[in-house]
């Protein structure tokens, strides 16, 4: 996907009330933005990073600035923060080139209802001649990374527990159920649970993905011009 209009470049300084950003624009001009990600954003919200903004001219809304990118390191690394931009992605990827052990499958949708607890998946591929079972892809936004790896979660997520427990569901109904982790962190080369922010969420993925949970990763290739799915990453589960 192509950021249109392009983005616009400041500097952070400062989040707050979770979803708000103040941001300094390089013309000069303080502007308050929409920050689209529940998470901590650890390692990518610090006063004084380089960020990029898109612009929306729709009148109806309260924030007309939302928060894109984020220079997260000190080698230039970024990080794509909204969250909403890991389906968009993830969704190139399942419509083009189709990834390797997700061939055959004719038709995709989205934000489809399942599961005892009422959760929306984000992915549905299915096969019409019904020659396979479907498989429901649950996607998560990797922005954590530290030398070279990824973690999931960056704050504790009791929302991400249910979707695990969602996905075991349909594996023990005959189906597949896969956990797609989009790595937006341009430094991380493999995807871990974070063990030490959410102990039980760790200990959840490890189990559910022993009962046949697929645990994938790809990599989200990034720079202010557009995003774009690039290549599979490990996804490791625990030693």
């Amino acid at each position: 996907m192509e950021f249109d209009p392009p983005l616009i470049p400041g500097t952070l300084e400062r989040r707050y009330k979770r979803f708000l950003a103040d941001v300094t624009l390089d013309s000069g001009e303080t502007v308050v933005a929409h920050c689209p990600n529940t998470g901590s954003m650890m390692g990518c919200d610090g006063p004084g990073s380089r960020v990029w903004l898109s612009h929306s001219s729709n009148p109806k809304r309260k924030l007309a600035w939302t928060w894109e990118l984020v220079e997260a390191g000190s080698d230039g690394e970024i990080a794509c923060i909204n969250t909403a931009r890991a389906n968009t992605v993830v969704g190139e990827l399942l419509s083009s080139a189709r990834p390797a052990g997700l061939e055959g499958y004719d038709r995709i949708r989205p934000e489809v209802r399942y599961g005892s607890e009422k959760s929306r998946i984000d992915w549905l591929l299915e096969d019409s001649a019904e020659q396979r079972p479907p498989v429901w892809i649950e996607v998560k936004n990797v922005t954590l990374a530290e030398a070279g790896i990824g973690y999931f979660p960056d704050a504790v997520t009791a929302r991400g527990q249910k979707h695990l427990r969602e996905l075991l569901g349909r594996v023990e109904a005959g189906e597949r159920a896969m956990l797609l982790f989009c790595v937006s962190h341009s430094s991380a080369r493999q995807v871990r649970p974070a063990e030490n922010i959410d102990s039980a969420y760790a200990r959840l993925l490890r189990d559910v993905a022993a009962q046949g949970v697929e645990c994938r990763a790809w990599r989200m290739l990034m720079d202010p011009t557009g995003l774009r799915p690039g290549e599979e990453v490990p996804v490791i589960p625990g030693d």
